[in-house]
């Protein structure tokens, strides 16, 4: 009977409808969202947008707000972040009018919940907006006395710590999560809770553990299906899982098996078609290619994260591939250019309040300096890296910190003194790297300072101290540390034998 009545312009409707007595208006309301719910049954959540409408200005406020989260998950499962969050911030508003009861706080308790992740996509995880939703969630859950959603309300405040670059209280999350999650016996939360610690103590160089904490997580994804909570957290923790141990594996010597896991983690982001686990496992891929020095395909990953995250709004991811993009560009010869677009991203990730990273890419930077013969301002980066990481507790990226003031010092071609300082700078270089576990980067500072023993005529030293460490590399051989660090023992090698020859008379 409805498909019989219409109004030529929306103008007719607005004064018929305001012609109706407040009372009569309100009734109606009550009575078409009564009528839309028993006539589309099951199906009346795809209603849900218009429903919570009419049953709002029917002052059926508990209703009202069901049907406004009910609206905010079809916008998820849509990836319409902007829309789920102004369903869910008016379903919120509309609890506020409703008695002070437990049904009332578990419906708050859950919109606050949903709401976190799409701030995080839309405001980044350091956002205030999202840690206030959080702090709120988690008042909720100790009034309820909710564990399983404390699990879920901790993540999210464990993000938007681990973000800012508070480091140490993110591994205090962490531990609690998996305390938690083994009291529970939920291997839904157990996953969790390794991702969480696996990421954390990656980023205070905890390479040994951190890789554990990964593997554990990888194999309880396995075992669940790979989009399980995704709304919930924001991505899937498999992926979470899979991209940074990608990362550790090549700090800690395995470049060939960082680079499997970092396509398994792109292939099922893909396969998933969950936008933000897509650029997440992009600009992951980019980070390994920049830990390969592999900058063509850094710039290419990079573009290809750029394009998704201006689309869909990622403010954080946007910054991040922006700095990667920077970097790539650096890499393959466009020092300048690379160097303003990696000023670019850092500026964008310091406005969203992000401190995570902020030291590596200052080394970066840095590093970018030194080829372009900017030398004083490359020592500048470095020392301000240097008290980011005493500030935030980010270590992993300590040892190359070192080691490139070192290099630095060395390029500036100056006095005796600065050699001295060169060296011990390698040196610590190597400690942090062998305290870590990290080869990787162990190679790096063990090729520093073989050249510069080289330099001093000290060719055994050099010999063995590069000798040692590459020896133990059993993958990897066709990446640029490694062929380089072959290289140059081979140089030091035919060096130092020709050193050895007796002098003929």
């Amino acid at each position: 009977m409805s498909a019989r009545y219409g109004f030529i312009h929306a103008l007719y409707q607005e004064a018929v409808y305001h012609r109706i007595p407040e009372a009569r208006r309100l009734r109606l309301h009550w009575r078409i969202g009564e009528r839309l719910v028993t006539g589309y049954g099951e199906q009346a959540r795809d209603l849900a947008a218009e429903l919570a409408v009419h049953f709002e200005q029917g002052r059926e406020y508990h209703r009202a707000a069901h049907y406004c989260q009910q609206a905010a998950e079809n916008a998820l499962q849509r990836y319409a972040y902007q829309e789920a969050i102004t369903h869910l911030t008016r379903g919120l508003t509309l609890l506020q009018r409703l008695p002070d009861t437990p049904e009332r706080l578990q419906q708050e308790l859950a919109a606050q919940i949903m709401l976190g992740p799409a701030l995080m996509a839309t405001k980044g995880m350091a956002a205030p907006a999202v840690e206030h939703t959080y702090g709120r969630a988690r008042e909720l859950c100790q009034q309820a006395g909710a564990t399983p959603q404390l699990l879920h309300v901790l993540f999210g405040l464990w993000q938007c710590y681990l973000v800012r670059g508070e480091v140490h209280g993110a591994r205090e999350l962490g531990t609690q999560c998996l305390g938690l999650a083994q009291h529970e016996h939920d291997p839904a939360a157990l996953l969790l809770a390794h991702w969480m610690l696996g990421v954390t103590l990656f980023y205070l160089g905890e390479f040994a553990m951190a890789r554990a904490h990964a593997e554990h997580g990888i194999v309880l994804s396995n075992a669940q299906q790979p989009y399980t909570h995704v709304f919930l957290y924001g991505q899937a923790p498999g992926i979470g899982c899979l991209g940074h141990a990608a990362q550790v594996l090549w700090i800690l010597g395995y470049p060939d098996q960082a680079q499997q896991r970092s396509q398994e983690a792109l292939a099922l982001a893909r396969e998933l078609s969950h936008p933000y686990d897509v650029v997440f496992a992009l600009n992951q891929a980019v980070v390994l290619h920049q830990l390969r020095r592999e900058g063509r395909l850094a710039y290419e990953r990079a573009e290809e994260s750029l394009t998704f995250c201006t689309e869909q709004g990622f403010t954080q991811q946007l910054a991040m591939g922006t700095i990667l993009k920077g970097w790539g560009l650096a890499a393959q010869g466009q020092g300048d250019k690379g160097i303003a677009q990696m000023r670019q991203g850092l500026a964008a990730s310091q406005a969203a309040g992000i401190g995570l990273g902020r030291a590596p890419v200052l080394a970066q930077l840095a590093e970018a300096c030194w080829h372009t013969g900017q030398r004083e301002e490359g020592l500048r980066l470095l020392a301000e890296a240097l008290a980011v990481m005493d500030l935030t507790g980010e270590r992993w990226w300590e040892a190359e910190v070192h080691r490139l003031k070192g290099e630095l010092l060395l390029a500036q071609e100056g006095t005796r003194q600065q050699w001295v300082e060169a060296e011990e700078c390698f040196r610590h270089a190597l400690e942090v790297a062998r305290h870590q576990q990290a080869k990787s980067l162990e190679l790096r500072a063990a090729m520093s300072m073989s050249r510069l023993w080289q330099r001093q005529g000290r060719y055994s030293a050099a010999y063995h101290l590069l000798a040692e460490i590459y020896g133990w590399f059993t993958e990897g051989f066709d990446t640029v540390d490694l062929q380089e660090a072959k290289a140059l023992l081979k140089d030091t090698g035919g060096t130092l034998s020709m050193v050895r020859l007796p002098c003929r008379s």
